[in-house]
Parts: structure tokens; sequence; C-alpha cells
């Protein structure tokens, strides 16, 4: 009986790891096609049957990335979208959850709740009125619109997440911080954010990533070179009659850097802020 179920586990534990390599291959093998072409010659790339190794690698793509489009402008203008963007909507939303956490606020489960319906809104929906605001502003095709759009956009994310982390910490702490005079704005800024650090951490590397990768907004609201993103670059080097591949493969994958290095950064904080966030106190 004992030896059944040694095997009957060991049988499901090789199930659950081949189910876990058959995932990991379907999503890395994109990035690894992607990877692999763009060492391509733009003829290899095309040819039939397909080559799964470059003959004759080559890191002329990369070069001619920067030199056919101003990539070093994208990457600019992706940084400080993303980084601003990731830097206030994290922000905000750990002033609107400890005002949430810890204030016995009336309607607070209504407000909540509208926050959480504005996530279920697809952005195709809204982005032609946020056009139309942004014009009449005269803040079409720049940076602080798109801030604006993206911070919007991931406001009510990280006021749930963040709020879910403060339930986690002790109201004592704040109780005893107030004997000692402080005034909440400090007790929020010396004591609380320092321990909600790991669910600022999580919503930092959501509005990030989400203001880096997208397409929709950045090709709506930005229209020169000057305020266009790392995605509408890569999205612009499709010619209309014809493809480089090898190029659009070696700026996706230097696109891609940025956050991937974020991510591996943080992810040990991501994993602990979402689970702290999902715990109901």
């Amino acid at each position: 009986m004992i030896l059944g179920s040694k095997r009957l586990v060991a049988l499901l534990h090789f199930c659950i790891v081949g189910m876990l390599v058959l995932v990991a291959f379907y999503v890395l093998l994109p990035f690894a096609w992607m990877l692999v072409t763009s060492f391509k010659s733009v003829s290899e790339s095309l040819r039939i049957p397909i080559t799964w190794w470059p003959e004759a690698p080559t890191v002329q793509n990369y070069i001619d990335m920067w030199r056919v489009k101003p990539f070093g402008q994208y990457f600019l203008s992706s940084t400080v979208i993303s980084g601003s963007t990731a830097a206030l909507s994290s922000l905000l939303g750990a002033l609107a959850a400890y005002g949430l956490s810890r204030f016995p606020l009336r309607g607070k489960m209504v407000f909540l709740g509208g926050f959480l319906a504005t996530q279920m809104i697809s952005g195709v929906l809204v982005i032609g009125p946020y056009f139309k605001i942004m014009a009449t502003l005269g803040l079409y095709n720049t940076w602080v619109s798109l801030i604006i759009a993206f911070v919007t956009i991931c406001l009510p994310f990280a006021t749930w997440m963040q709020k879910g982390y403060l339930d986690s910490i002790p109201t004592a702490m704040d109780e005893a911080a107030l004997m000692d005079g402080a005034s909440r704005l400090r007790i929020f800024w010396q004591v609380i954010l320092p321990l909600a650090m790991p669910g600022m951490v999580a919503t930092t590397l959501f509005g990030f990533l989400l203001a880096w990768g997208d397409l929709l907004w950045a090709a709506t609201l930005a229209s020169t070179e000057d305020v266009r993103t790392v995605t509408q670059g890569i999205a612009f080097t499709v010619g209309e009659f014809i493809v480089d591949w090898p190029m659009l493969c070696a700026a996706s994958t230097i696109g891609s850097v940025p956050s991937i290095l974020l991510y591996i950064a943080m992810q040990r904080y991501l994993v602990g802020g979402i689970t702290a966030g999902a715990v109901k106190q």
C-alpha cells in the first residue's frame, strides 16, 4: 500500500513537471525565435524551409535599429512615461489605500466597488473621449497626456492592492505613533510606508509594465518622434510593402530587456505584495 502511494505521488510529480515544461516551452519559444531571428539577414529570415539557427550570425540589425529609427528618443519617452506612471500610481494609490484602510468612511464599500468596476471597462471605449479632452486642454502629443492616461488606468488596481496589504499591518502601530504625538501624514511616511514597501513595489512594477508595453494609448495620443514610445517605434518598423523581420526582432528584443530586468529584480516583492493584498483581514 505504501509502495503504491509512493508510485502515485511520483507519477503525479512527473505529470506536474511535464506540464510545467510544456507551458515554459510554449511561453519561451516565441521569445527564443525572436532572439534567433534578430541575428539573421533579411533574405535568410524569409527563406523557406526555415533555418532554426542563423547560418551567418550578424549584429547589423541591432546597429541599424538605432540608425534607421530614433530608438534613443523612444527609450527616453518610454522611460519617463513608465517611470512617472509607476511612481504616481503607486504613491497616490498608497495614500488612498491608507485612508480607506484606517478611517471609517461612509460609503467606503460603494467607493471601492466603483473603483473595481472601472477595471471592467475596456480602454477602447474611453480612448475617444479621452483623446477629445486632451486635445481640448492642449495636452495632445505630450508625455503628460500619456502619464495621466496610464495613472488613471493603474490607480484603481494600486489602491485595491495596497489597501489589502495595509489591512495586514496592525493598527496598534498607528495608535502608538499617535500617542507619541506624530501626525497622520508622518505616521504614513515614517511608519506605515516602510512596512508596506512590498505592496508598493508590486503596484510600481504593474504600472511600469503596463505603460511600457502599451501600444493603443500611445498610438492614439502621440504622433511625433519626440513623444513616441518604444512600442510605437517597433510597430513602425513594419513597412507598407516589406517587413524587415530581423530588425523588427532586434528592436523587440532590446525593447523587452528593461521589463525583464525590472521584473527579475522585483519578483519576490511582487509575489509578497500580491499574496498579502489578496488576503481578507
